[in-house]
């Protein structure tokens, strides 16, 4: 059973060495790790992906959380091929309700084998969502949107969740929320063709690049925004020359978008691809 292991907290040396030497020492397979220092932050980030028996998982489980509390790290154990119920997907979202209704509507239609145990905004404007899909909403912003990164990690520890979906979630994931659910856990929709439209404002620097394509990109998070390789899925639509900006936005967001996101995660919950060494690999059947 292949699981990933995410470690974060203050740099120090040998922070790494226990969890190398007892998953070693246990037997485990090494088939990725990937150590960080972040200097600016005095940050020490460690993913590291093994193969074990499935019988083994809990035990593994219990041993980190004893490394974790010796070493002062964030320490933890996450498997896609353990859980016994449906994946949980904790959806993300500020003020655009055309991705998050998708997903949720994928989810309710079976289109995605999983389940959403809660919806988080920074704002309070999509509640009406949680609602609607009868599912908890967690509010994490203060009233100018700021969001509380600490309050963001309870809520995802606390409904159990798999997988982070950003559905235009309109903040950026600190490096201490990225490396804890590293790996290939954090999925976000960018309303931009990538690598040629990063930023804030994809559409209008293609529409002033007089492009008549425009698109959708969802990929995995890594620490850098909107890096490359990291692409699950694009998907694009084509206008006349002439067509105003406001009515390709519109197009973008009410249907390119919800679109691409949705099969971007179907992909990722199927377990047709997942994310190795800040690459997308296909899952060999």
């Amino acid at each position: 059973m292949e699981v990933v292991i995410t470690a974060l907290g203050p740099d120090n040396s040998g922070l790494a060495d226990p969890i190398i030497h007892h998953v070693t020492g246990q037997g485990a397979r090494i088939s990725e790790i990937q150590m960080y220092d972040h200097d600016e932050e005095q940050l020490f980030a460690m993913l590291c992906r093994i193969d074990v028996p499935a019988s083994e998982f809990e035990k593994l489980v219990e041993a980190m959380r004893q490394i974790g509390e010796v070493t002062k790290l964030a320490i933890r154990v996450w498997s896609s091929e353990y859980r016994r119920t449906k994946p949980r997907l904790a959806v993300c979202c500020t003020y655009l309700e055309p991705t998050p209704r998708a997903i949720l509507e994928a989810v309710r239609d079976g289109v995605i084998n999983a389940e959403v145990p809660v919806l988080i905004s920074n704002r309070k404007k999509l509640k009406y969502l949680a609602d609607e899909f009868d599912v908890p909403f967690e509010m994490i912003g203060d009233s100018a949107g700021a969001v509380d990164d600490a309050t963001m990690i309870q809520s995802l520890d606390r409904y159990d969740v798999d997988y982070v979906i950003l559905a235009r979630y309109m903040r950026i994931l600190p490096p201490s929320i990225c490396w804890q659910f590293a790996g290939g856990r954090i999925i976000n929709l960018h309303h931009g063709l990538l690598p040629g439209f990063p930023g804030f404002r994809p559409y209008h620097d293609a529409y002033a690049a007089r492009m008549l394509t425009f698109g959708a990109t969802c990929h995995f998070i890594i620490p850098e925004l909107d890096a490359g390789n990291q692409t699950i899925n694009q998907r694009t639509f084509s206008v006349a020359p002439g067509t105003k900006l406001e009515e390709i936005i519109d197009r973008g967001e009410s249907q390119n978008e919800p679109a691409c996101l949705v099969e971007g995660v179907r992909r990722v919950v199927d377990r047709e691809v997942y994310l190795h060494f800040h690459r997308v690999a296909a899952r060999v059947s």
